[in-house]
């Protein structure tokens, strides 16, 4: 039979309440321990072993997989491959009704995209962000225009660069509404349908 003989309690203090750990703080990604001992050879006498149902840690190094069946909570999620979930949604303090959360889901596509939105009043030109060039293929780019106040005729009548440029089909002053979406370059094509 193996040698318990570090598990043997002292004589009449033999205490098997959950205690907390203690020790200096080892900063190294190491393996965590798992002992080998059956519970068959482990001694009567001895206090059962605790394993961790709660645990805490500074900082976790994941080689592989990580499966997570419950929720996963945090401040900050850093990735730099990708995440993926069956959904995608924000659970914050509701900003206005004490008491209550607010849930929102995400909006999703075939793509990784990104887009700006804004208003134009009295102008023609909406500016794009200078990184634009560097974080997207500036020919995937799509614009949406909402008129304000009245029918404008609006027409989409170049893209220059980082400038798109209106024009008024009735010759008025523009005022509307605008999103521009584009498909990010810096990343691989979205593979829409995959096998299982």
């Amino acid at each position: 039979m193996a040698d318990f003989d570090a598990f043997a309690p002292s004589q009449n203090t033999k205490d098997c309440t959950d205690q907390d750990t203690f020790g200096t703080k080892s900063t190294k990604y190491t393996w965590i321990y798992k002992g080998n001992a059956k519970q068959s050879d482990y001694p009567d006498d001895a206090c059962t072993p605790f394993y961790h149902g709660n645990a805490q840690i500074d900082n976790l190094q994941v080689n592989e997989d990580l499966t997570a069946a419950g929720t996963v909570q945090g401040n900050i999620v850093n990735a730099t491959s990708s995440v993926n979930s069956v959904v995608k949604s924000f659970n914050i303090p509701h900003p206005s009704k004490k008491g209550k959360r607010l849930f929102h889901g995400c909006l999703e596509g075939p793509e990784h995209a990104v887009y700006v939105r804004g208003w134009v009043e009295g102008g023609r030109t909406i500016f794009l962000p200078e990184y634009w060039p560097d974080l997207v293929d500036m020919n995937s780019i799509t614009i949406q225009l909402t008129q304000i106040g009245s029918s404008q005729d609006l027409i989409v009548e170049k893209i220059d660069g980082l400038t798109i440029v209106l024009k008024s089909g009735t010759g008025t002053s523009i005022r509307c509404y605008y999103t521009v979406t584009a498909t990010r370059k810096d990343v691989p094509p979205l593979k829409v349908e995959q096998d299982a």
